[in-house]
């Protein structure tokens, strides 16, 4: 196996027993490193401080995260244009908190024979939002309902 100290440096290539043996003249332990590659390296190192480091390491990853959602607006094929525009400032909303927004539109009984009335209100809010939001994924139908799929834009 190929052996590295805790600087960094190359010990060299040895034996499993000669490894231990120096981890133990240092005081340290042999960590193995990558044990896929060929021939395995390992390090000498305090197991405990790289078990600290490498934790403390993700939960900076974890802070860092932005974590998505999706949230959802549900409209129908003859929501008032109140109703449309209380519904438009919601979406503003999601958006700038930098979700994603799923546009429901629900059809019932004979207005899925309207289907362009919905595509057009879904067209009529990705337009209204302007830059704010990027169309991820168009309208399209699935059963009795219209999806469309927004996400965040560029600031205004």
């Amino acid at each position: 196996m190929l052996v590295i100290d805790d600087a960094g440096e190359k010990l060299g290539e040895m034996d499993t027993s000669e490894a231990l043996a120096l981890a133990r003249e240092r005081g340290m332990d042999l960590v193995e490193v990558a044990p896929m590659a060929r021939p395995p390296v390992c390090k000498v190192a305090d197991y405990g401080k790289l078990k600290y480091e490498r934790k403390k390491r993700e939960a900076e990853a974890r802070r860092n995260q932005v974590i998505v959602e999706i949230k959802e607006i549900k409209l129908r094929p003859k929501t008032d244009d109140h109703d449309f525009d209380v519904k438009l400032r919601a979406v503003e909303r999601f958006l700038a908190d930098g979700d994603k927004v799923k546009v429901t539109v629900r059809f019932r009984g004979r207005e899925i024979a309207h289907r362009d009335i919905g595509e057009e209100q879904c067209r009529h809010l990705a337009e209204r939002l302007g830059p704010a939001a990027i169309v991820e994924q168009a309208p399209r139908m699935d059963g009795k309902q219209m999806f469309m799929l927004l996400a965040p834009g560029k600031k205004k």
